[in-house]
Parts: C-alpha cells; sequence; structure tokens
C-alpha cells in the first residue's frame, strides 16, 4: 500500500508566508477534500504535493533553519506517480483535444512504437541475436500490458463519454477551446492517465451536473490517492472520505465528508470554547491571588509573599493558554430589502423559440414565475440557461414567442462573467461611478463586503473572482430591487461567503431566479426547480433532490416500458410464427388482420390522448415513444399479412 505523508510544511511565496504547519497522511484509495478561506493557500498544498511549487530550504535543512525559508518534508511512496489538474491548461499550438487526451498514451505509444521496431528488426535476425531480441519483445508487451495498452480504447471512450465528449468535439482545436471546455479536457487526460496520486484543483467548475455526477463516481471507485480542492459541498459530501481544513496557516483533519466535518467542528469548537472558559477562571484566580500576596508582603514587609507571588506568577506564565474559538470569522454582512413589490407574474415566456444556426436552444417553450418564488433553472452545457437570461433582460432577440418581465419589477442581474465598465478604475471609483454617495459612506458600505482600508484603493483588473463578484454583489444590493437573476453566483466564492449569501437571501422578501450546477446550494435555496428538456421548460416541485428522485423514477419507468413492450412482441411473433407452422394459409391471414386492428386501434387511443393534453411534455413525450413502438409492431404484422397474400 502506497502513502503520502506532509509533515509540518512551511510555505513562503517571495517574502509572504503561505502556510506555516500542514500535516497530515493520504493512504491508497482515500479520498481527501482540503477546504479553507480564499488565499488561505489550498492550491499551494495541491503544487507542493505535484511538484509543481518548489520547497525553498535553508542550505543544511533539517538541522539547521532559518527565518524566511520554507520547512517540513513531503513523503511520497518510492515508484508512485501522480497529477495535478491545472486551471489554466497550456498546450503547443496546432492539437486537436483528441491529441491533448492522446498525450495519456504518450509512454505506451512509446513502448508500441519498439515493439514495431523490434518486431521489423526480428525479420532479419537469427540465432542468439534473434533470442535476445525476443526476450526485449518479451519484455516490452508484459510491460505495455502493464501500463494499460490494450485497455487504451476502453479508458478513452469511457472517459470521453461520461465527460460528453462527442465525435465532433474531439475534432476541435485545443487552442479555440473556452476555458471551461480546456479544464474539462484536461480533467479528461488526467483521468485517463490513471495516477497513483490525483490532485484536483476545483474539478466541478465548467462541468454540468450529468458530468459531475458521472465524475462522482468515477472517483468513488478509483483506486489510488485522489485530493481535491473545492467549494461544492454536494460533491465533497459524496465524493471524500476525510476532510484537510486549512485555518490560520494551520491543518486540521477530520475523518468524514464534508457534512460530519462540519458538525464535528461545532462540536470541537464548543468543547474548547469550556476549556477556554475553565481556564480563564483559573488564570483569574491566580492573577488575584498574586495581587493579593504582592500587596500583604508590602504591607507585611515579609519577602515570603513576595516568593510566593513571584512562584505563582511563574506558573501562570508557563501556562499553555488555550486561545478562545473564532465562532463568526471576518465575513460578508449582507442585509438584502425588497423593494417595492411587484406584480403577481414576475417573469413570463409564451412559445418561446431560439437557435443559433442550426441548433434549436429552445422550441415552443413557455415558463410562469410568480412573485416570491425561489427557482433554480437547471440544464446541461449548451443547454439554453445564459441564452435564456439574456432574452430576458433584452440583450438577444427570440427567434419567435414572447418573454418579459411582469409590472413593477425591479431586477438585479449578477452575471457568470463579471466586468466592469473601466478595469482601471479603484474598488471605490467604480462603486461611486453611478452611484450619489459620499466617499466615507461608500467605504463604510464597501467594509460589509470585506473591502476594508487600503483594499478599497486597488485597482479592479487585480481583483479576483471572489472579490469581482462582492463588488458586483455590492453595487446590485445597493439598488432598489425585487427580483434577483443570478447566473452561477456561488463560482469562485469560498464557502464560508457562500453561506453567507445563503443565508442574505433566505431573509430576501422578492424573487429569486438564479441558475447554477452547486446542487448543495440549490438545495438550501430553491423551492422549485426548472430543467431544460427536449427543447423546452419542464417543472419539478422541491429541491434538487425532489427534482433528482422524481427523474430517477420517470428513467426507472422508461426503462421498464420499453422492455415490457419487446418482450410482448417477441410472443406475437412467435405466436404468429407457431401458428405458421400448425395452422393453415386463412388463419394466420384471420389473426394477422385481427392483429393489424387492434393495433391500429392503440394508435388512434394515444392520438386522441395527445390532442386532449398538450401541456404536460413529459406525457406526451412518453405517448409518442409508445407510438412509435406500436407503429413499429404494425408494420411488422401488416409485412407479415402481405406475405401471406402473395
Amino acid at each position: 500500500m502506497f502513502e503520502l505523508k506532509l509533515i509540518g510544511i512551511k510555505k513562503y511565496m517571495e517574502a509572504t508566508l503561505v502556510v506555516k504547519n500542514i500535516s497530515f497522511e493520504a493512504y491508497e484509495g482515500e479520498k481527501i477534500g482540503i477546504v479553507g478561506a480564499n488565499g488561505s493557500g489550498k492550491s499551494t498544498i495541491l503544487k507542493l504535493i505535484a511538484g509543481i511549487e518548489p520547497t525553498n530550504y535553508y542550505p543544511g535543512y533539517p538541522q539547521t533553519s532559518s527565518p524566511g525559508y520554507d520547512e517540513g518534508l513531503i513523503q511520497i511512496s518510492k515508484g508512485v506517480t501522480c497529477a495535478y489538474l491545472e486551471q489554466i491548461p497550456t498546450y503547443p499550438k496546432g492539437l486537436k483535444v483528441i491529441d491533448v487526451l492522446n498525450l495519456a498514451f504518450e509512454e505506451i505509444h512509446m513502448i508500441e512504437e519498439q515493439m514495431r521496431q523490434l518486431e521489423e528488426q526480428m525479420k532479419s535476425l537469427e540465432g542468439s541475436e534473434l533470442e535476445k531480441a525476443l526476450n526485449k519483445y518479451s519484455n516490452l508487451v508484459q510491460l505495455f500490458e502493464l501500463k494499460g495498452g490494450y485497455e487504451k480504447d476502453e479508458k478513452l471512450s469511457k472517459v470521453c463519454t461520461g465527460l460528453k465528449m462527442n465525435e465532433s468535439f474531439l475534432n476541435r482545436d485545443f487552442d479555440l477551446l473556452s476555458g471551461g471546455e480546456k479544464t474539462t479536457v484536461v480533467l479528461g487526460k488526467l483521468l485517463i492517465h490513471n495516477p497513483n496520486i490525483l490532485l484536483l484543483d476545483e474539478p466541478t467548475n465548467h462541468l454540468d451536473m450529468e458530468s459531475i455526477e458521472w465524475l462522482e463516481g468515477y472517483l468513488k471507485s478509483y483506486k489510488g490517492i485522489v485530493i481535491i480542492v473545492s467549494h461544492d459541498r454536494y460533491f465533497l459530501d459524496n465524493v471524500v472520505m476525510k476532510i484537510v481544513e486549512v485555518e490560520d496557516m494551520e491543518s486540521i483533519s477530520y475523518k468524514g465528508n464534508y457534512s460530519s466535518y462540519i458538525s464535528q467542528k461545532e462540536e470541537n469548537m464548543r468543547i474548547q470554547f469550556e476549556h477556554f472558559r475553565e481556564q480563564q477562571k483559573s488564570i483569574k484566580n491566580m492573577e488575584q491571588t498574586i495581587k493579593d500576596l504582592r500587596d500583604w508582603a508590602m504591607r507585611a514587609d515579609n519577602n515570603k509573599f513576595f516568593r510566593r507571588a513571584a512562584s505563582i506568577q511563574k506558573k501562570l506564565d508557563k501556562l499553555d493558554r488555550i486561545d478562545k474559538p473564532v465562532f463568526e470569522r471576518r465575513n460578508m454582512r449582507l442585509n438584502l430589502t425588497a423593494g417595492e413589490r411587484s406584480g403577481n407574474e414576475t417573469i413570463k415566456a409564451i412559445d418561446l423559440t431560439k437557435s443559433y444556426g442550426d441548433k434549436v436552444i429552445l422550441k415552443n417553450a413557455n415558463m410562469l414565475i410568480q412573485y416570491g418564488e425561489r427557482i433554480g433553472l437547471i440544464g446541461q452545457n449548451g443547454s439554453g440557461k445564459t441564452s435564456f437570461i439574456k432574452m430576458l433582460l433584452g440583450d438577444e432577440k427570440p427567434d419567435a414567442g414572447i418573454v418579459q418581465l411582469g409590472a413593477n419589477v425591479m431586477p438585479a442581474y449578477l452575471p457568470q462573467k463579471i466586468t466592469f465598465n473601466n478595469e482601471n478604475f479603484t474598488v471605490l471609483e467604480t462603486f461611486r461611478e453611478n452611484i450619489s454617495i459620499l466617499e466615507g459612506k461608500a467605504r463604510e458600505y464597501l467594509s460589509k463586503f470585506m473591502f476594508y482600508k487600503n483594499t478599497v484603493f486597488k485597482n479592479v483588473k487585480h481583483l479576483s473572482g471572489g472579490e469581482r463578484i462582492r463588488l458586483k454583489l455590492a453595487i446590485l444590493l445597493y439598488q432598489e430591487i425585487n427580483l434577483l437573476i443570478l447566473d452561477e453566483p456561488t463560482n469562485h466564492l469560498d464557502i464560508d461567503s457562500i453561506e453567507t449569501l445563503e443565508e442574505a437571501l433566505e431573509e430576501f422578501e422578492g424573487t429569486i431566479f438564479f441558475v447554477s450546477h452547486d446542487r448543495y446550494f440549490i438545495n438550501k435555496m430553491s423551492k422549485r426547480i426548472i430543467a431544460i428538456e427536449n427543447q423546452t421548460f419542464k417543472s419539478y416541485q422541491g429541491n434538487y433532490d425532489d427534482y433528482k428522485n422524481e427523474k430517477d423514477k420517470l428513467n426507472l419507468l422508461l426503462k421498464e416500458e420499453p422492455a415490457n413492450r419487446v418482450v410482448e412482441r417477441k410472443e406475437k411473433q412467435k405466436k404468429v410464427q407457431n401458428n405458421g407452422k400448425t395452422e393453415n394459409n386463412e388463419k394466420q391471414k384471420k389473426q394477422a388482420l385481427t392483429m393489424i386492428g387492434k393495433l391500429e386501434k392503440e394508435i388512434e387511443e394515444i392520438d386522441l390522448a395527445m390532442m386532449a393534453d398538450q401541456s404536460d411534455y413529459e406525457s406526451l413525450n412518453k405517448l409518442y415513444a409508445k407510438k412509435e413502438e406500436l407503429s413499429k409492431e404494425l408494420e411488422l404484422v401488416m409485412e407479415q399479412w402481405v406475405s401471406l397474400e402473395d
């Protein structure tokens, strides 16, 4: 069993101390999640393990060390391979997606090339030279098998299917892909490579829910060590078995998934607070005793009391003091207040149709959202979620149909990609650009969004993703609003900030309409799910778990129904064939005609049912599928009847 150990890691980035005491262990088959605030050093830890970030030890370390130099050890078992999911991957120009994925097989391709060369050489070799070549060839074959050469195509197919990379996508130029698409391809390459230690930094960013769920299943059965930095709490709950929390530049390990870590941490903090309170009582008593002894010593001019006071003071100085636990760390202090109430109908779409070239995104889609609802819009990547928001806000026009906001709706929109009018402006200038407010009041307001002191003079072009979201939220929430439209609001926020946002949104009295692939966030925020399915909108009551249960039931029904239909058809075919052997031609024709009549009647009943209920798209899809099955069966029986006529 191979293992990985981090012992007392201290790391500086130039002159800045990033982490000062990181220690944890990982063993073969373990899945570990690293959590902590943005900028706490989580990604740095992964890069140190991968060897991407070097450790700068003082000469002669560990026997000698010096301030400003790195410390600690990373121990990895011999021969263990390690791979890191980089956030901004770069490869030589001209490579297609399939070429990047095939880079995972570089070693296998080299072995295969050596095998081909040996095969050519062996054609002209004899005697001992041939025997030597055969032995070398046998070793290469064993190595090829050991490296998974024979499962190469199977691995590639499995990953491409799971991450939904079709043939058209595989032939696209890697350079022309979006950032999210590039990350998905590199993730696929890593999974194909199958290293002993897999290091993933925010692997669920840019993946749709189906791909995330596939990745969860893949990682759960992964034989090596998987270490994940993620803000996706649902993903961490489903995959990891240990949490390493990075806080105040130190690490604490917890057994179990994310939810287990939260409950353990709360209990630990409660116990720590009890111990802190008891110790404070003892300290107070000791300090009072020292004061009293010194007073008595002064009044009685007795050195014995001074010595006693000094002895107690010595004990007090050596006391290992317990820190008071910080129950609420500095975070955003949001106060969402809805403006004037809007009309009952907040968002409405009627027969909405939208295409991009040959690709139809929405077709005759209908939606109605009422005041005060909490709605999560979900769907696969490219299904039209962001396009719908753009049409709703008037940034794009539909090909047909209507999409509009209701009466007296005052919307605020948080986009997925946040930009500002002037990237050279400071945070303070950007906030005050379209808002009439005194500088002092503006700085006081911005402090609620964690922009303190000189950070308000930072240029917005230098802000991190999380800081950009906080600034955009500050601008939006200063206005009078009664509809919040959020496109992936939890991207780039750390877990503490996400939870603050969730608490604020729960207090908001207006309407919330959001797009997200953060299932934990959807579970907490949504009262109804609208899914984009078959180019239209399908509504599901409840949160993400309710939606998932409903979908699982429907998928089970759809799987069972065609299977039952196939069995029924086979029995009918068998009956017709047996009758052909035992009964005369006329009787077979009569049975075929009876069956034709029965099938035609069933198809007619389905047509009537489809006309009667045109609003339930799920039922219409099921009825249409059933009609297709019956039509195929009718065609088969009619062909048989025609053959009996000949």
